[in-house]
């Protein structure tokens, strides 16, 4: 790259835990949700010098940590814009996700995610992860309770794959800004393959939305007059 990033200002600043605090994960607006590269990581990148010694951790204040966070109980919950830009930053991430069996509604805005498939949601009915780089429904996570589902401005480039969501209880569905938007019959199609849907891009259903019946049926009806 020719050009800075905006994180490259803080390339040299230590990562550290607030510890001796009551706050817990659950109650941050938007919390960030990853951890610092592990010493093995900063040596082969020849940065282990930036960070300072980290004490040895116990299993016991891993378990405390781990209870801190509580994710599991977490009903709603908004993680967007958290800078994916390592891989330790992405599997944290999903880690994370993992956790999330309780969540009903879940903010994913503009983290550059490509894949998370094999992520289960089982509680979750709203779900808006605009602005990231899926590129099929294939990629998204399992929701069976979806209710609302918001993925404007991703690289969906087909509409194949869709018809996994049609057991779930969809009833609303954003696409704007998605290369699929301008396939023929557009509508209708996405419509045809969730019978539950009632609301596409903001728009109610409306009557021109409706597939029109298969001509080739016609073909196969003796008329006599």
């Amino acid at each position: 790259l020719f050009f800075k990033l905006p994180s490259d200002s803080f390339k040299y600043l230590g990562w550290c835990d607030i510890e001796e605090h009551d706050v817990r994960g659950n109650q941050l607006h938007c919390p960030r949700v990853r951890e610092g590269p592990s010493e093995e990581e900063l040596f082969f990148r020849k940065e282990e010098h930036t960070l300072k010694k980290r004490k040895q951790v116990t299993d016991t204040e891993k378990w405390e940590k781990r209870l801190q966070e509580n994710w599991e109980n977490c009903a709603e919950l908004n993680l967007s814009f958290q800078d994916l830009g390592d891989l330790y930053q992405v599997e944290n991430f999903k880690r994370i996700l993992r956790r999330l069996i309780r969540v009903e509604k879940l903010w994913l805005v503009d983290n550059s995610l490509t894949d998370l498939s094999a992520i289960r949601l089982p509680r979750c009915r709203e779900l808006n992860a605009n602005k990231n780089h899926f590129t099929s429904f294939k990629q998204l996570p399992k929701i069976p309770q979806i209710q609302h589902l918001s993925l404007a401005e991703n690289n969906i480039t087909t509409l194949s794959g869709i018809s996994d969501l049609r057991h779930t209880p969809l009833e609303s569905l954003i696409l704007k800004r998605n290369p699929c938007e301008f396939q023929e019959r557009y509508r209708q199609l996405v419509f045809s393959n969730l019978p539950n849907l009632k609301i596409l891009d903001g728009i109610p259903k409306l009557p021109e939305d409706y597939s029109p019946p298969d001509v080739r049926f016609f073909y196969r009806i003796c008329t006599i007059l």
